[in-house]
């Protein structure tokens, strides 16, 4: 007895097997003009290299707030975190440029015959040729951005 319930013994009848040729149109979804992205910014910039650091509560309170969130960027010139990487950040930078790789995103140091892909996360890492930002949140609301070139490890 099969697990729907049905006796397999009738013989078998493929009356209801699906085949390509059926098919006459395919489903393409539309996006409709308010359905944007989350990761992307009010004036249109991809937010896919930015990786989020700091206060959670802040960050989430940031994005809900009524000022925009280019208003709460702190300038470089004027950033008081510390230029050390934590092994948090570490951890997720690896973990994020690791799973890119894995998905055949390009390479950006040589290879030497490396095929795993957090190894090679680790190189362009050490070779600081990772295009990621970290953005820290600050409990006020405020965030900085560092490149992962500018960040010491």
């Amino acid at each position: 007895m099969s697990d729907f319930g049905d006796d397999d013994v009738g013989g078998g009848g493929d009356d209801n097997v699906f085949e390509e040729e059926d098919v006459t149109e395919f489903y393409e979804p539309e996006v409709a003009e308010g359905d944007e992205d989350q990761d992307q910014l009010e004036n249109g910039e991809d937010q896919d290299n930015i990786v989020i650091s700091g206060d959670p509560s802040a960050a989430a309170n940031a994005i809900r707030a009524d000022k925009s969130s280019k208003d709460k960027k702190i300038p470089d010139s004027e950033r008081n975190t510390t230029p050390y990487m934590t092994k948090y950040e570490r951890a997720r930078i690896l973990g994020t440029r690791a799973l890119q790789i894995s998905m055949n995103a390009p390479v950006l140091v040589d290879l030497e015959g490396e095929t795993d892909p957090l190894q090679i996360a680790i190189k362009e890492l050490r070779e600081k040729k990772i295009p990621l930002i970290v953005r820290r949140y600050l409990p006020d609301g405020y965030y900085e951005d560092w490149t992962c070139e500018e960040l010491l490890q």
